[in-house]
Parts: C-alpha cells; sequence; structure tokens
C-alpha cells in the first residue's frame, strides 16, 4: 500500500479510524489491514516532512535576504534598520563590498543572524 496523494491521506485515516474503533479489530485480517495503513500513512508523513522542511541560507547574504523577507522590509527599509545607505546596503547584497564589523554586529542584534554563521560566511 502507497499515498501518493493528500486525498488518499484523508482516506487512509479515515479507514484507520474506522478500523481500530471498530469491535472487529481484534480480527487477524483486520489487524494486517491496520498495520499496513499505519506503515503507509508514516511513510507519506515522512516524505511529507522532508519535502516541507525548509532549506537553511547557506550564504550570508542569503540569510539577511530571508530575515528581510521574514519582516516583510523592502530593502530601503532594511536599510534604515542597519542604519546603512541603501546604495551600499545593495552593493554588500550583490556581493560587490565587504560587510563590515558593525554591521555584523546590526547584523547579529537587529535580524537575530548568530554571529557564528556570520564568521563563517562573511
Amino acid at each position: 500500500m502507497s499515498i501518493n496523494t493528500p486525498q488518499q491521506y484523508k482516506e487512509a485515516l479515515r479507514q484507520l479510524d474506522l478500523l481500530t474503533n471498530s469491535t472487529a479489530a481484534a480480527d487477524k485480517e483486520n489487524s494486517a489491514t491496520i498495520t499496513q495503513l499505519t506503515t503507509a500513512i508514516e511513510t507519506y508523513e515522512e516524505r511529507l516532512h522532508l519535502t516541507l522542511l525548509p532549506t537553511l541560507p547557506t550564504t550570508l547574504v542569503d540569510m539577511i535576504e530571508l530575515k528581510r523577507q521574514q519582516l516583510r522590509l523592502k530593502q530601503k527599509d532594511l536599510a534604515q534598520l542597519l542604519e546603512v545607505p541603501a546604495g551600499r546596503l545593495s552593493q554588500i547584497l550583490n556581493g560587490k563590498r565587504r560587510i563590515t564589523l558593525d554591521l555584523a554586529k546590526k547584523l547579529y542584534e537587529r535580524l537575530g543572524i548568530s554571529p557564528e554563521f556570520i564568521l563563517k560566511k562573511a
């Protein structure tokens, strides 16, 4: 038995609920069906969970962009939050300028980017 769609998943949960709540749950045939349904449901949930996991940024620029999106800020608003000129932030995000120690400190304090990540990726 394999579950590949949300509809199949819902149906399997419904069937499992019916089988476990029925008085015939002790029957060997129902027991085997319950085991098959449980395995299929667990496999589907694991597969679904793995596909829904967000991929973490691997660069500091990507992390800054992720934080900007999470805070729903425009780039100019992010520049104001970090107290840097918008043009300089644009250069940093385009890889044309390096991050200063002062900006690294603000990334940690205001965006919550870990110091270890900043040091490793800067």
